[in-house]
């Protein structure tokens, strides 16, 4: 029988793309991973990978082998989550990974959950981009996407909705007074979430659900929804923000909502993560947790 830790270590090789990327994930020496794999080749008596200085490929065979060897690394996980579940309080660490807009909505949330669980630590991801769960071991992931996951490997769960609107300071709204028309927004500076240079463009809906693309250059680009909104308060002109960012200052008046005939196309919040069943207790404790909060903590606002 083939040692099990060695099935895992081909594995995560894969999974990396590399010997030295897997060694660092993993804070193994690439030497030993290498050493690991040659003898798991020399037992099946097959070439599992094609490596070399300056090239990394496995091989068909090696691909048919790691189908297999995820299947048996699963089972593992399911066995060792069945025996974490007879003994009470959910225990261990998850990988959380969330986008940056959603971090303050939800940081009483996640503190909450620690709060409540206090033998499981938590390793928050705080990204815009999209994460690779598997490559990058994440348990679960909360996205906001117009459209859901398609992946045949995830479980989707949805939270709530969320739409983006346009919003200004008093002054900005002022200028654009009882503007109807989106060709508005190339008059005045623009706030967007891009992490792209140069232009920008805002896909929008209108009256009878009429599209339209706006193509701009942004005054300020940044990834963090809530730096919009400030600079938003602060004058510096229009953001397209999800509405539950800019609840509270709507409510307020420090922003106003403007062409509100038109927003951005509306997103699902929803988490995703790998395991059909046998979820780890920890992993299953956080996701039942935001189920049960998320939706109420955007509907408020921040």
């Amino acid at each position: 029988m083939q040692d099990l830790n060695d099935l895992f270590f081909f594995t995560e090789v894969v999974a990396h793309g590399g010997f030295a990327s897997a060694g660092r994930a993993l804070r193994q020496p690439k030497s030993k991973l290498s050493r690991r794999v040659a003898r798991l080749e020399e037992q099946l008596g097959v070439r599992l990978l094609e490596r070399s200085s300056r090239r990394f490929r496995i091989t068909e065979v090696g691909q048919a082998f790691y189908d297999h060897c995820q299947n048996v690394m699963a089972e593992v996980k399911r066995a060792e989550a069945a025996v974490a579940a007879t003994q009470g309080e959910p225990h261990g660490t998850v990988r959380f990974s969330c986008p940056l807009g959603l971090m303050v909505p939800l940081t009483d949330i996640l503190t909450g959950f620690m709060e409540r669980h206090p033998r499981v630590n938590l390793q928050v991801v705080a990204t815009n981009r999209r994460v690779d769960l598997i490559a990058e071991r994440v348990d679960v992931a909360l996205r906001v996407r117009t459209s859901l996951d398609t992946d045949a490997t995830l479980t989707v769960r949805s939270l709530a909705k969320s739409r983006r609107i346009l919003v200004a300071g008093p002054a900005w709204a002022e200028r654009l007074g009882g503007a109807k028309e989106v060709e508005v927004l190339g008059e005045v500076p623009t706030l967007s979430p891009t992490e792209q240079e140069g232009r920008d463009v805002w896909e929008l809906i209108g009256p009878g659900e009429r599209g339209a693309s706006v193509r701009h250059q942004p005054r300020m680009a940044c990834g963090d929804f809530h730096a919009l909104r400030e600079a938003a308060v602060a004058g510096l002109g229009v953001a397209l923000l999800p509405d539950h960012v800019c609840a509270t200052a709507l409510r307020s008046g420090r922003l106003v909502h403007v062409l509100p005939d038109w927003h951005a196309p509306e997103g699902t919040v929803h988490l995703v993560f790998t395991s059909r069943r046998g979820l780890p207790p920890p992993v299953s404790a956080l996701i039942d947790h935001l189920a049960r909060h998320v939706r109420a903590a955007l509907m408020l606002g921040e």
